[in-house]
């Protein structure tokens, strides 16, 4: 097995979080973690959805579509 080398940025993160040593701990890092990434979709989602001026009526117009490939 080749060996891997760790980028700056994955170093700190083992030296961060080396103490974790319990499943609650484990859980509150997964619980943070998620939380950060929700953030950062639910803001991107927001500028693409202002950024093509969406509205509820765009968005059920865009649900009701119902385009399907031709059959070969």
């Amino acid at each position: 097995m080749e060996a891997t080398q760790l980028n700056p940025v994955q170093l700190q993160l083992l030296q961060m979080f080396a103490p974790l040593r319990t499943e609650e701990g484990l859980r509150d890092l997964q619980t943070v973690l998620t939380d950060y990434y929700v953030q950062k979709v639910s803001k991107h989602a927001t500028e693409i959805w202002n950024k093509m001026n969406l509205d509820q009526h765009k968005l059920e117009e865009l649900c009701s579509i119902h385009e399907r490939l031709p059959y070969k």
